[in-house]
């Protein structure tokens, strides 16, 4: 077999391959020897059926399997020689598919990237640091009593924060819209559902008041038929009802299953799901910085195969997540292309560290991860055991625990500065930094102005 490769771009290859005669030849004798073993022709008993009627009527069916069969073994037989690493399968280009000649044909396809992951002393991470103060629970205890909170009927006027239960038409220049009528809304005054203007307008009115209000749909509104325009709603106030807490006794904390301690174990519990968080959160962050670093640091030639997977498998997570009718090839790819390829060149970069530097996941660390998690359940020892019988899932907590240790390593030559936070501020996501960049250049160009 004869094999030479050509490089077309930094990462596409095309191979010509050419195969002798002899080794098609012989594989499709072989085939249709052993077609004569179980062919049925008239007229002859089963596996005495001359081998010139066997050539007659299946050597055409037989050829076309062994050429294919033989172009994959030999594709696979040229990257190993060659020391190549293909990505995906090669778009194969026939050259030569004749009888009793040479195969010849021609692979295209692309290769990883081979680089050095470099520049991990001039990545520059902010770490922070915060504690969970008595402060902080209690916020968490107003925040989970107003999560639960109840509503009782009242004869006043409404007020914000009050539920309104609603009738409401709208029309537009006289008109009615689609989405613009609905009965028995319950509404919270000051939540945000309805347009700026309309639950305004609604403080002070009684149940069994008519209203007629005017709010403007926001010029971005996702309606671009709707966008900009101002609309008259006939307004309906059913019922108001004012907001009860929810008390901080033993049925509230049952909600959340607890049913020992009291108040204080429930704070305990409270305190040590904040811990939690918090500590994801900082190494989410810390994560976050490392990884534009490394990207930052390492321009990577990024696989077009890879990127196009990327993007499919984008689309259908956008799919299950938003559902509709559409399929996940409506989309146009254009959405997905940036962020898929940001993954891949991650991808690429974290697996060429855990290469260069010989870093195998630790299995304390993925038994304490396995720990972490389980922990949020009732039966954490039942979720550990559920973990350790399911091969799948533990290689994906061994996928996050050597992603974990990647950064760690970076950690280690880094530029890292410890900083003190406040819990909220520590708990906060991370602005993206392309957002963060355009937010900077605002509020430059509002000084200047």
């Amino acid at each position: 077999m004869q094999v030479s490769v050509e490089s077309t771009s930094a990462l596409e290859r095309k191979m010509n391959i050419s195969v002798p005669a002899e080794r098609i030849e012989s594989e499709v004798t072989k085939r249709l020897q052993q077609t004569a073993k179980r062919a049925k022709v008239p007229g002859f008993r089963p596996g005495k059926v001359p081998m010139s009627i066997i050539r007659q009527r299946y050597e055409a069916d037989a050829r076309q399997e062994v050429l294919g069969d033989v172009i994959q073994a030999t594709f696979y037989e040229a990257v190993v020689a060659e020391k190549v690493n293909p990505v995906g399968q090669p778009a194969i280009e026939p050259k030569v598919f004749e009888k009793d000649k040479d195969l010849e044909y021609v692979a295209t396809f692309e290769v990883f990237p081979e680089f050095e992951v470099q520049g991990l002393e001039g990545i520059e991470v902010e770490r922070q640091s915060a504690e969970v103060t008595d402060a902080d629970v209690d916020n968490m205890l107003d925040i989970l009593r107003k999560q639960n909170t109840r509503f009782a009927e009242v004869e006043r006027e409404a007020a914000l924060e009050d539920q309104v239960t609603i009738n409401f038409v709208g029309t537009i220049d006289g008109e009615a819209f689609a989405g613009g009528t609905a009965d028995n809304v319950p509404l919270v005054l000051g939540s945000g559902r309805m347009i700026p203007g309309f639950e305004d307008a609604l403080v002070g009115c009684k149940a069994g008041e008519t209203k007629v209000i005017n709010p403007t749909f926001p010029e971005d509104y996702q309606n671009l038929d709707l966008a900009g325009k101002t609309a008259e709603f006939t307004v309906i106030v059913n019922k108001v009802e004012a907001p009860e807490l929810p008390e901080l006794d033993e049925e509230f904390f049952a909600m959340f299953g607890n049913t020992e301690g009291g108040l204080e174990g429930f704070r305990a519990e409270v305190k040590k799901n904040m811990e939690r968080e918090l500590n994801q959160a900082i190494k989410g962050k810390v994560k976050n910085q490392v990884m534009d670093g490394l990207l930052a640091a390492n321009e990577v030639e990024v696989p077009s195969a890879l990127i196009s997977n990327e993007v499919d498998r984008l689309r259908v997570q956008a799919v299950q997540q938003f559902g509709g009718n559409i399929k996940p090839d409506q989309l146009p790819a254009e959405l997905f292309t940036e962020q898929a390829q940001r993954r891949v060149a991650l991808g690429l970069i974290v697996a060429q560290m855990v290469k260069q530097f010989e870093i195998k996941a630790d299995d304390a660390q993925v038994r304490s991860t396995i720990e972490e998690m389980a922990a949020a359940y009732q039966e954490p020892e039942q979720v550990i055991e559920w973990y350790y019988k399911n091969e799948q899932q533990l290689e994906d907590v061994r996928a996050v625990v050597l992603e974990e240790q990647v950064v760690e390593t970076v950690l280690g030559q880094a530029k890292v500065t410890d900083v003190t936070v406040p819990y909220e501020e520590a708990v906060k996501p991370a602005v993206p930094k392309a957002a963060a960049e355009a937010q900077t250049e605002e509020a430059e160009e509002a000084k200047a102005e």
